[in-house]
């Protein structure tokens, strides 16, 4: 089954201005951009974004709700946790990190950035093939 009938969240545009931190197609649909920053991203299956970190002096972070199908989220170092809607990830600023879909399932999530003093995100290395395929 597809995103688009699995999710009340419309599944948004082709995400080119991020598709060099993605391995495989994602999508983009900006819910809010006023106040805090409010994105509902969709991976086709198998893709996930880079290793990445959400850095702050002060606050910050990341907040994922997900809202459709079945995906992976890692910090560095630790377990992979397998993720279904309904699941909520709370990342702490300056958290290495990834998410993505599950190899069998499309995947959506609501990715809500938390307000911070200077914030900024850095982009790693892609999760490779062999990582990924060990889940």
């Amino acid at each position: 089954m597809r995103i688009k009938e699995m999710s009340v969240f419309p599944t948004g545009n082709k995400n080119e201005a991020f598709a060099q931190y993605f391995i495989g197609q994602s999508y983009l649909n900006m819910l809010s951009t006023k106040q805090v920053s409010i994105g509902n991203v969709t991976f086709e299956p198998k893709c996930r974004n880079n290793w990445h970190i959400h850095h702050a002096d002060k606050g910050g972070g990341q907040i994922l709700l997900v809202t459709a199908g079945e995906g992976w989220y890692q910090e560095w170092g630790k377990t992979a946790k397998k993720l279904k809607a309904g699941d909520v990830v709370h990342i702490p600023a300056n958290v290495k990190h990834w998410h993505g879909a599950s190899a069998d399932s499309w995947f959506q999530h609501l990715a809500i950035e938390v307000p911070g003093e200077n914030c900024e995100t850095e982009w790693c290395d892609p999760v490779s093939d062999n990582e990924y395929e060990k889940l």
